[in-house]
């Protein structure tokens, strides 16, 4: 029998109708994969460990997420790990059933490798120091501000500071609907021309 961790069972038993036969199915081919896993909580979502971080899974009001820690430096034979232009959490896109995953086999064929990537005490390759001045803005807050003239033209105008206040703010969101509220409080606050600090100011 598999050892799991009742706090995932209670995550799984919240989730909408149509996630818990999706997560509960992630679960199962994971523990195929790795029989020595363990289950544990990060971030409020469900998180799968063997020797570090292998994948974690979440579900949200319309769909579902599934991704791997080590995904930038996994082999990906079958060109399905979406580690670039994501439009969702993890690195499958939006899963809304079953369906929407790859076969079995090759699901377990990736838990493996991701596995055997931690069993050999490789990791992930240390990010380059941006340059301090340079803001690295991620596309989905581009996307969002070209959408909305009035506020795009306040964000350009801003310093570097007032810039990068915003994108932090954002890019700390532990979830998805965080994200996106704070991306509309942003575009909201913008077109009023207030930084992310007016409140305090």
């Amino acid at each position: 029998m598999p050892v799991t961790d009742p706090r995932i069972d209670a995550y799984i038993s919240k989730a909408e109708v149509f996630a818990k036969p999706i997560l509960l199915h992630i679960r199962k081919l994971v523990h195929k994969a790795c029989p020595d896993i363990n289950e544990t909580m990060k971030w409020s979502f469900p998180h799968f460990e063997y020797k570090g971080v292998i994948c974690s899974m979440a579900s949200f009001k319309q769909h579902c997420a599934f991704g791997f820690w080590k995904a930038s430096i996994m082999k990906d034979p079958n060109k399905i790990l979406q580690t670039t232009d994501r439009g969702a959490m993890g690195h499958f896109d939006r899963i809304t059933s079953i369906k929407d995953l790859p076969a079995d086999k090759i699901m377990i064929a990736y838990i493996k490798e991701a596995v055997a990537l931690n069993e050999a005490g490789i990791k992930l390759p240390v990010k380059p120091k941006a340059d301090p001045k340079k803001l690295e803005i991620p596309a989905y807050i581009t996307t969002a501000l070209k959408k909305n003239k009035k506020a795009n033209s306040i964000f350009e105008a801003f310093p570097y500071s007032h810039k990068k206040e915003y994108v932090q703010w954002i890019t700390e969101a532990k979830t998805e609907p965080t994200r996106e509220k704070r991306i509309a409080t942003m575009l909201e606050w913008l077109e009023e021309g207030k930084d992310r600090n007016w409140k305090y100011k």
